[in-house]
């Protein structure tokens, strides 16, 4: 039996994912990106200390996500607290992880079609 959920071929599936950058639908991308359902932006941030409002300002434009993954790096560290009431107030509910697991669960609930983006730095 396979497991493998099925994603319509018209959406942004996360390849893989290293120190210097992803993979999403057969495309590299060197640095922080932000991923979308319906596509991939670079995202100009080194460090979890630089991700504000304002860095994640395409993600709230768009009005159509719910869920923002953000992955902190090799580890999980906690997204600041204004961050997070900044995100809560344009109805988006922010899940700091580890990059390798924000890319995995980013997969499953696109794949669940949920309303979901992925802020990901490097796993440096």
């Amino acid at each position: 039996m396979d497991v493998t959920p099925l994603i319509p071929a018209d959406r942004q599936v996360i390849d893989s994912y290293g120190a210097g950058g992803f993979h999403v639908s057969g495309v590299a991308y060197a640095g922080a990106i932000l991923v979308f359902p319906d596509g991939t932006l670079p995202w100009a941030v080194t460090a979890l200390a630089e991700v504000t409002a304002e860095s994640l300002a395409p993600v709230v434009a768009r009005g159509d996500i719910q869920i923002l993954l953000l992955g902190c790096g090799r580890r999980m560290q906690p997204a600041a607290p204004a961050l997070r009431q900044a995100l809560r107030r344009a109805g988006i509910v922010v899940d700091a992880m580890d990059t390798g697991a924000a890319c995995r669960t980013y997969n499953v609930l696109l794949a669940e079609d949920r309303r979901v983006a992925a802020a990901l730095l490097p796993a440096r």
